[in-house]
């Protein structure tokens, strides 16, 4: 082989290699381009939304239903704003429940949401009424070290 052949090759090894590496960066960032078809607009409003961030998944039975797209403070309420993109393919009962899970025990959270039984859907710019906040697993901790120093000892037997 010539010199031109071998540095054509390398060339090509060289171009496949980058293309690979961008593609497993837009997968692991869920970056893939790939956009929800004719998405609609929810908003929720949560009193502490723990590690919750832009781009997190909307899951309803396990499914990715959708994506957040941004996340502000109310100044009225002092509540976090969630804004939401779901798939048009899904529509949901205006009772439906938004809750902030975590994958596993410190994997990357999403918000859940629980369809209710109304028979009305909610639609483009409509509010989730029925939220539940993220568990914070220092709070949680520290309710649980409070409540037993606030416990009495056992009066111990007499000798």
């Amino acid at each position: 082989m010539n010199r031109t052949t071998i540095d054509l090759w390398v060339g090509i090894f060289v171009v496949m290699g980058i293309g690979a590496l961008v593609f497993l960066a837009l997968k692991v960032g869920n970056l893939n381009g790939a956009q929800l078809a004719e998405p609609y607009a929810l908003t929720a409003k949560f009193d502490n939304i723990g590690g919750l961030k832009a781009r997190a998944p909307i899951k309803s039975a396990g499914v990715v239903v959708g994506r957040i797209e941004s996340i502000k403070l109310d100044p009225e309420t002092f509540q976090a704003v969630v804004a939401m993109r779901i798939d048009n393919h899904y529509s949901f009962p205006r009772d439906t429940y938004a809750t902030i899970n975590t994958s596993g025990l410190l994997g990357e959270q999403y918000i859940g949401l629980d369809p209710g039984g109304d028979t009305d859907v909610l639609k483009s710019g409509d509010v989730i009424k029925k939220t539940q906040s993220a568990v914070v697993l220092e709070k949680l901790i520290s309710q649980f070290m409070f409540s037993k120093a606030a416990e009495q000892p056992a009066a111990s037997p007499a000798k």
